[in-house]
């Protein structure tokens, strides 16, 4: 049996990951959704923001969009848990909130919380009625809004805003940093410098973050794997499959068969 199994479903607009774990490591990554999980078994130990994090059973796990982190499980004794994927666009939409919010804390305790989202983890997995799914969603974000979100109004660093539309821009194409940097008036490695301070990962990492972000999203809407190597600018199946792996443990074909 696979030490290491990870189940991916969608309804709503939620993406919902079971995972049971036990030698994988997650490389550094970060999402453009809000990630929201439970550790189910075991405990899940990651890096967020330069400080080290340890969820313990029962935790709820809160990632702001764009937050760099890797994670993998504490010991031998392995790891299980759930994770929910949510669109800024969407959270906003079904909180009623115009301005940016974000989770103040990496991971709390909260009963109410935690059954919210193994109630919704569950109706997606199990292929509910989007209608139910929906519900659970908007149950979710009633919960969320006044304990774990606080208004962020610091507005992203001018520049890096910049690049990362820059990049955004070009995903099938060669990264090239001295032209992004020329474009800003900076070095190659002033920008290499100022992006990770800013962003938490380097301007590479946050490429192939967003190559494989977007094969993600296309193989999702056209259910076709190989034209997502091609638009994103892959060399091939496996070189999509080795990247979209170590970032969602589970090749970009089987992923695609989860989602069926």
């Amino acid at each position: 049996m696979n030490a290491n199994t990870f189940q991916y479903r969608k309804s709503a607009g939620v993406t919902a990951l079971s995972a049971s774990m036990t030698d994988f490591t997650y490389k550094k990554h970060a999402h453009r959704e809000y990630a929201i999980g439970v550790t189910l078994r075991g405990i899940q130990a990651y890096t967020l923001d330069g400080s080290r994090q340890l969820s313990y059973p029962n935790g709820v796990m809160l990632f702001n969009p764009e937050q760099a982190h890797d994670g993998m499980a504490h010991d031998r004794t392995g790891l299980d848990y759930v994770m929910l994927y949510i669109q800024p666009e969407l959270l906003l939409d079904v909180m009623e909130r115009k301005e940016i919010v974000r989770f103040h804390a990496p991971i709390v305790y909260d009963t109410r919380l935690e059954q919210s989202v193994l109630s919704l983890s569950r109706a997606v997995l199990t292929d509910q009625d989007e209608a139910l799914c929906g519900e659970r969603l908007a149950s979710l974000a009633e919960l969320l809004m006044p304990s774990t979100l606080s208004t962020d109004n610091k507005k992203e660093h001018g520049l890096i805003h910049k690049a990362k539309d820059m990049i955004h821009a070009h995903l099938g194409q060669v990264l090239k940093l001295d032209e992004i940097g020329g474009e800003l008036g900076l070095s190659k490695f002033q920008l290499i410098r100022l992006f990770k301070a800013h962003a938490g990962i380097s301007p590479y990492q946050y490429f192939l973050n967003c190559k494989i972000e977007r094969a993600k999203q296309l193989i999702e809407r056209s259910q076709d794997i190989y034209s997502a190597v091609a638009a994103c600018g892959f060399v091939d199946l496996t070189h999509l499959n080795k990247h979209f792996k170590s970032v969602y443990g589970t090749t970009a074909f089987e992923y695609l068969t989860h989602l069926k």
